[in-house]
């Protein structure tokens, strides 16, 4: 049987012309030009047999809430996010009947502020993420510097740094790594190309296996027989993308498994709120 898995928005942004960032419904009804858009931060709360709790990625946390400009002004400026406590992870974990401390695992796809705003708010759990990834947040180049923000990290976190080398196959992916303690049913998938270091979540839930591809792709129509995706998000996504032939044959990868029905994989990207409205029931 599969772990029981809760899809939790922790973080609505609002970024100007829903046209240019959504485009659509997801049901074929156009966005308008003057609306504002709707973007999530899609984080899976798990509840294993054994280990507690487990996060996958944190979505705007606590400290980012109370005082927004540790967001930094370009963020908030270009994302406009509601910064709602009642959309912190934390909440929505004491909302379901948890406590902090049940939270013992933490998974990023990577470490990009939007990704890792709440670790604060689960100073005990291990923070689990690859090497490539945490070596450049520790040590970002001029380029990076604006994404990863140290402060998401100042109360020192008990990191476990993974090798994203070596490792299995997962359905074509290569370099697959379980992680210790939590069995075969979460896997840590290399999807580099947005960050140096990013990765995909695959987690064998109730219904079958998901894949929390966090920020290798940003809208729904990336994964159609004929791909498709607004302006301004397709423009967004190739300014922020750090290898991108490495970007682009993982997300070639991630249509063909999301077209094969018989895989039975359901796939979704950290922002898209078209897919975090299916997959929570809303």
């Amino acid at each position: 049987m599969g772990l029981r898995v809760h899809h939790l928005n922790c973080g609505t942004m609002c970024p100007a012309c829903a046209r240019l960032i959504n485009g659509d419904d997801g049901h074929g009804n156009k966005k308008g030009w003057l609306e504002a858009a709707r973007m999530v931060c899609h984080v899976l709360l798990i509840e294993t047999p054994k280990d507690g709790l487990v996060l996958v990625d944190t979505g705007i946390g606590t400290l980012d809430v109370e005082t927004p400009k540790r967001l930094g002004t370009p963020f908030i400026n270009l994302t406009r996010p509601k910064l709602d406590h009642q959309e912190t992870a934390i909440a929505q974990v004491k909302a379901l009947g948890y406590s902090v401390n049940d939270v013992r695992h933490i998974i990023v796809t990577h470490l990009d502020l939007d990704h890792a705003s709440g670790l604060p708010d689960f100073p005990q759990a291990e923070v689990h993420v690859f090497k490539k990834e945490f070596d450049s947040a520790m040590h970002p180049d001029w380029r990076s510097k604006a994404r990863y923000l140290p402060s998401q990290w100042a109360h020192s976190p008990r990191w476990v740094k993974h090798d994203a080398d070596g490792g299995e196959s997962w359905f074509g992916f290569e370099g697959m790594q379980p992680i210790a303690g939590l069995g075969e049913d979460i896997l840590l998938i290399p999807l580099i190309g947005h960050t140096r270091g990013h990765c995909g979540i695959a987690v064998r839930s109730e219904k079958g296996w998901l894949l929390h591809a966090g920020d290798a792709y940003f809208h729904h129509g990336q994964l159609e027989a004929q791909p498709y995706m607004p302006a301004g998000i397709a423009t967004f996504e190739k300014l922020v993308q750090t290898e991108r032939n490495t970007r682009l044959r993982n997300l070639a990868r991630l249509r063909e498994l999301a077209l094969d029905k018989a895989a039975g994989v359901q796939i979704f990207s950290a922002h898209d709120p078209v897919e975090f409205d299916r997959l929570a029931g809303l």
